[in-house]
């Protein structure tokens, strides 16, 4: 038996997906559009159209798309690559990133009319949100909304309701949101223990604490300031073991992600929690994720290294069967 290999992919466990992605990148988009229509969950359909847009972005294929037809997954893959292109202008400070982000609000909100029950579209309005990182009295008006609960922060709420209203534990929407008030330098402990502390039972929601904790670590680390222990004291050791037993211990397989897995996995082993870590590793299989392992890492580019360690850890590799007769390695 050869030893345990990674393999990081973005489709993680969605060999459709998968698939569909090396046509993108060839540009190529017949299987995308298959692929969109044949996804029956917002589920889905939210994962997969943003995973889709990350790879087309890049290229053309829904340019080549939308010279044969043009329907609503269309204009939702147009919102999409529009919303990825101007998040990838807005990190790299590309001159003309306003003016992409603007082309994707009305993109989004083409997508919006085409399909009313679609959240996706919502979704894709709410991540252009983060861009908007102006003082709160200079922000659009849609940025600056009062918060659902008191003591929360101003931000991008009625955006949110529209996803809310649509698809209410819809992962990407909530997590799109911490990103908005994260841009926008709020103090986002009280939205992620907010969100778990109704997230139903089963929801990947649970786990957002745990997304805050690890950016924090990061930032503490960058800046030197690491507090001993870190992932061992509370609320960061109670919103793990939280994480675990609401959500990993009750959700269906089929919507694991990646990301979501080794988060916990991560905040597991970091804890010092061992009772059925090897459960969670043995859900991500060789899935291992770049975050949160290389904000762990002793050197970040070596967060495989990092992943392996963990992994062996708690989940050792099975021995090597022994040699027949007359067999030879």
């Amino acid at each position: 038996m050869g030893a345990f290999q990674i393999r990081f992919h973005p489709a993680g466990f969605d060999d459709e997906l998968r698939i569909v992605l090396e046509d993108v990148r060839a540009g190529r988009w017949r299987s995308m559009r298959a692929l969109l229509a044949a996804s029956d969950t917002w589920t889905a359909r939210t994962t997969r159209s943003q995973v889709l847009a990350v790879a087309a972005a890049t290229g053309d294929s829904v340019e080549a798309w939308g010279h044969e037809t043009r329907d609503h997954h269309w204009l939702l893959m147009r919102a999409r690559v529009l919303v990825q292109r101007a998040l990838n202008a807005h990190r790299t400070r590309q001159p003309g990133a306003a003016a992409v982000a603007a082309q994707a609000r009305v993109a989004c909100s083409e997508a919006a009319r085409s399909w009313l029950a679609d959240p996706v579209p919502w979704v894709g309005l709410l991540a252009l949100a983060q861009v908007d990182a102006e003082p709160l009295r200079r922000r659009r008006h849609e940025h600056r909304a009062p918060p659902w609960e008191p003591l929360l922060p101003n931000g991008p709420w009625g955006l949110l309701y529209e996803v809310y209203v649509r698809d209410p534990y819809n992962r990407e929407g909530w997590h799109r949101m911490l990103q908005a008030l994260t841009a926008y330098g709020e103090n986002v402990n009280d939205f992620g223990r907010w969100v778990a502390s109704w997230a139903p039972q089963g929801s990947p929601l649970a786990l957002l604490p745990l997304y805050v904790y690890a950016e924090g670590y990061r930032q503490r680390r960058e800046q030197d300031v690491l507090t001993p222990l870190y992932w061992t004291t509370d609320p960061v050791s109670h919103y793990t073991r939280r994480a675990q037993s609401w959500w990993f211990e009750h959700a269906d397989p089929n919507t694991w992600s990646p990301l979501d897995l080794n988060h916990l996995a991560q905040a597991l082993h970091s804890g010092g929690f061992t009772d059925t870590i090897g459960q969670v590793f043995q859900a991500i299989g060789p899935h291992a994720t770049p975050i949160p392992w290389k904000y762990v890492a002793s050197h970040p580019p070596q967060w495989q290294e990092e992943f392996a360690r963990a992994r062996r850890r708690h989940l050792p590799d099975p021995a090597p069967e022994p040699l027949q007769s007359g067999q030879r390695r």
